[in-house]
């Protein structure tokens, strides 16, 4: 690490702890690698229970409980249209976090 760099961390005021609370309870939200496919697919499109069920191997009722705990963290919508609930995300940030997570995990990004 060079000094600028020391220097401009050491400027930047650190997180407040209660900020930082929210922001570990939501990550721990998505520690889960079923959590993490969903994200992954909804990246990409919106989905509903059923099909996001199936791309997990997992029954639909535990899917939509995923999803519940990732709406609840302000991660995850959902729009409903005709008899069909469509998920989709609503945290912009999540992209970068799954891009560092593939980076850093993904075998087939190496």
């Amino acid at each position: 690490m060079n000094a600028k760099t020391t220097t401009v961390s050491k400027s930047k005021p650190f997180t407040d702890l209660q900020a930082l609370n929210q922001a570990a309870e939501c990550l721990r939200t998505l520690a889960h690698p079923h959590r993490l496919r969903m994200i992954q697919m909804l990246l990409r499109g919106r989905y509903t229970v059923g099909e996001l069920a199936e791309a997990c191997q997992i029954a639909n009722h535990m899917a939509s409980e995923h999803l519940r705990l990732m709406q609840r963290c302000g991660f995850l919508t959902n729009l409903k249209e005709g008899r069909k609930n469509y998920y989709q995300v609503a945290e912009p940030h999540l992209a970068q976090i799954m891009h560092c997570i593939e980076t850093r995990f993904d075998a087939n990004n190496q």
